[in-house]
C-alpha cells in the first residue's frame, strides 16, 4: 500500500518529508491533545473511543491547550512528553 503524506499548510513549494520508521505495533501511552478549537472535544472523544476499541492495550491520556491561538505552554508540552509515548493532536470546527 502506498502511503501519501498530506500537508495542510499552504506551501507553494512543498517540503519533502519522509515517514518515520514504524514498529508494526502500538503499545504504551497515547496522548490526545485537544488544541481548544470548537468541537475539538467531540473529535477527541470519538478518537479515544475508536482507539480503545481497536487497541485495548494502549492507555489513552487526554490533554487540552488553554487556547488555540497560542502554542501549547512549555509546562504542558513537558508533561505530555514525560507521560506519553505517542501524541495525536487534532482540531475541529
Amino acid at each position: 500500500m502506498k502511503q501519501v503524506i498530506v500537508d495542510p499548510t499552504d506551501e507553494r513549494v512543498p517540503i519533502r518529508r519522509s515517514l518515520a520508521s514504524r514498529s508494526g505495533s502500538i503499545t504504551g501511552r497515547v496522548a490526545l491533545l485537544d488544541i481548544a478549537k470548537p468541537r475539538g472535544d467531540v473529535l477527541m472523544n470519538r478518537l479515544a473511543q475508536r482507539l480503545s476499541e481497536r487497541l485495548p492495550a494502549v492507555e489513552i491520556r487526554r490533554y487540552r491547550k488553554p487556547t488555540f491561538t497560542k502554542p501549547a505552554p512549555e509546562e504542558l508540552r513537558r508533561r505530555i512528553a514525560e507521560e506519553s509515548d505517542f501524541v495525536i493532536e487534532a482540531l475541529a470546527d
